[in-house]
């Protein structure tokens, strides 16, 4: 009977501490959370096309929002577009596609961060892209981000440049084949765009946190 008291003590206290250096870190509004792809589906396919070699890889990028010293993430998801969701809930579903953890970026300048919230706050509702291009109303994760951190003169804070859908080989993952012969499009290989790893490499982008 000890031996069980003594080991439920051990794993609670483990689970304390852990609960604990979670709650350590505190967020900033404007903070990037870049999300470490997983195995399965768009996950897959979309770390395979852009983070050749990288030993961290994303698939997924999000905006912090702090309200009343809140965490809450707008996020632009296959699954429900533009939307803003608790940091918490966040979490927990971004483990989707097997996803490994997550990890947060600061912007390095000074920069109009509000605006870009408000932007994005905006940008609440909007259709998810599918299509992976600009200008058509609808938006994909790091097209939100690219949307919403611009300069009062219309400048981006990232920058754009000719998407790639190919693999490290030179080869078209099936996931964007079978994608784009659903919507009887070709691939849009080269039209302009971003994807989340090249914005983690950005040197607007300082790394503070990680959650894995």
């Amino acid at each position: 009977m000890r031996r069980f008291s003594d080991l439920f003590l051990a794993v609670f206290v483990c689970l304390a501490i852990a609960s604990c250096a979670r709650q350590e870190f505190v967020f900033r509004s404007g903070d990037l959370v870049f999300c470490v792809a997983g195995t399965e589906g768009m996950s897959s396919a979309v770390a395979a096309s852009t983070a050749w070699g990288d030993s961290v890889k994303f698939d997924h990028v999000a905006i912090v929002a702090v309200n009343e010293g809140i965490p809450y993430i707008i996020e632009a998801t296959s699954s429900a577009g533009v939307r803003c969701i608790p940091w918490e809930e966040f979490l927990e579903t971004s483990s989707g596609g097997g996803r490994r953890g997550a990890v947060v970026m600061r912007v390095n300048t000074e920069f109009p961060l509000d605006k870009a919230i408000d932007r994005a706050m905006e940008c609440i509702g909007q259709e998810y892209d599918w299509h992976f291009l600009p200008d058509n109303g609808k938006l994909y994760c790091s097209e939100l981000v690219w949307e919403c951190y611009r300069w009062d003169d219309g400048s981006r804070l990232f920058s754009a440049s000719p998407m790639n859908f190919r693999d490290s080989e030179g080869n078209m993952p099936e996931f964007w084949t079978a994608l784009f012969e659903k919507f009887g499009e070709p691939v849009p290989e080269g039209a302009p765009g971003t994807n989340p790893n090249d914005m983690s490499k950005s040197p607007a982008l300082t790394f503070v946190h990680r959650f894995f």
